[in-house]
């Protein structure tokens, strides 16, 4: 058996001498790097995780309810005009499913896609990969997934919505894994949301997604995270992009999850591409959000933006990490990254750390930081016209929150989020 680290008991369960090939070499990894990061590991100063990992956690997933239409439908999470792909502890669910048209967009699971010539590409293959522990042990273990592969020259009619569901009858440690190949000049929307099912005890999702974008694609990225308070999460997004191609990624944590860790890497690895990052998370109770992003600029003629947003409320903790990477080679970048924060309660916290390394001279880069509450001469200028106190602090907070939400292409998505944000805004009213 393998040898516990950090004390973490669930690791007596794996015989590393049974896993295969890149399964055994990524465990071997983790090992090498220490297991699980402690606060003193640089990325991870803020963020204690060996806490949410003492409690008895398993690997060993229950047998699979059947889950109904009127159970799926009944999470409230179901959106109009889409592709629907359901999975329940990370394996997919054909039955609650509705699939694009196979002529334009190719669906497995990801232990049935083996064979694809897209899967043996790019699978595993994602830049400094072997430098993050989750995303290790995430390869080492990982249960099933989606792997989703466009068409050359596909237009998508509909997003893709996944609905992942979790289910446990015992404090659980649940990893899916997806590969997403968006091929040359073909594009798509992925949207990805969760929800527990009848709950019984923790469940610990570690989520990991490779996404590459070839010549000329387009795929933007939707992450509504919501879930109750026996979830925790810790997500690893690595993208790869090839020239002239179009990333964007939106990311809310509208979440009742005492832990979220949302890990997002992007490689611009080819001339000329594009890529556009917006996050907006909302904090309460002694929830710990936490948002490490990086931004690889390689080659020349390349852009990025970035801008996230964060409300802090009573006891809660946030954390953003942005780092900006501009290699030599990548001459005339154009780089910005910016992040907000308004923090509502004396008692909340952020630590927040934008970062720019820049080893190119013909560039155009910026990056920036805000921490405040909310104006007081705004909110005389409001209550001056007859707005109450309260509703007068709420619109300031959503106006604030919405800037964001603005950014969202597909309505119903905007919808939805700007919905599930103003029910965790409501609390501002009472501070």
């Amino acid at each position: 058996m393998t040898t516990i680290v950090n004390n973490i008991s669930f690791l007596e369960q794996i015989d590393q001498a049974q896993l295969p090939g890149e399964r055994r070499i990524a465990l071997e990894r983790f090992h090498q790097l220490g297991g699980f990061p402690t606060v003193k590991t640089e990325d991870w100063k803020y963020t204690n995780v060996i806490p949410f990992l003492r409690n008895g956690i398993s690997i060993d997933l229950p047998a699979a309810p059947a889950v109904t239409a009127a159970q799926l439908e009944a999470t409230g999470l179901l959106l109009p005009d889409t592709y629907r792909l359901v999975l329940l502890n990370g394996v997919f669910q054909p039955q609650l499913s509705e699939l694009p048209p196979a002529s334009q967009v190719t669906v497995r699971k990801m232990s049935e896609a083996t064979e694809e010539a897209a899967f043996k590409q790019y699978f595993n293959k994602s830049k400094r990969l072997d430098e993050y522990h989750f995303a290790l042990l995430n390869t080492a273990l990982f249960n099933d997934g989606i792997f989703i592969e466009t068409k050359a020259k596909a237009q998508v009619e509909h997003p893709i919505h996944i609905i992942h569901l979790y289910h446990n009858t015992h404090n659980l440690l649940v990893q899916p894994r997806h590969l997403w190949v968006v091929q040359e000049n073909a594009s798509l929307h992925i949207i990805e949301s969760a929800a527990g099912l009848n709950l019984g005890d923790t469940v610990f999702v570690n989520s990991v997604v490779e996404a590459v974008t070839a010549q000329r694609a387009q795929l933007s990225h939707y992450q509504v995270q919501t879930g109750g308070s026996q979830t925790r999460n810790i997500n690893q997004t690595l993208v790869q992009q090839h020239g002239k191609s179009l990333y964007n990624n939106y990311t809310f944590t509208l979440s009742e999850a005492d832990l979220v860790r949302n890990n997002l890497n992007v490689s611009l690895d080819d001339e000329r591409t594009e890529t556009h990052l917006y996050g907006f998370y909302i904090a309460s109770g002694t929830q710990l959000i936490d948002n490490h992003t990086s931004i690889d600029h390689r080659m020349p003629n390349c852009e990025s933006n970035e801008l996230y947003r964060g409300v802090l409320m009573d006891k809660a903790t946030g954390v953003f990490n942005g780092k900006i990477y501009v290699h030599e080679d990548a001459q005339k970048t154009n780089a910005f990254q910016q992040n907000n924060n308004l923090v509502i309660s004396p008692e909340a916290n952020i630590y927040t750390k934008p970062q720019l390394e820049i080893f190119a001279d013909d560039v155009k880069c910026s990056h920036g930081t805000t921490i405040g509450q909310v104006s007081e001469d705004a909110l005389f200028y409001l209550k001056a016209r007859g707005i109450g106190d309260a509703q007068a602090r709420s619109m300031l907070v959503k106006a604030f929150a919405f800037d964001i939400t603005a950014q969202v292409k597909i309505p119903a998505v905007r919808k939805q989020v700007e919905q599930i944000a103003t029910r965790y805004l409501a609390a501002t009213v009472n501070n």
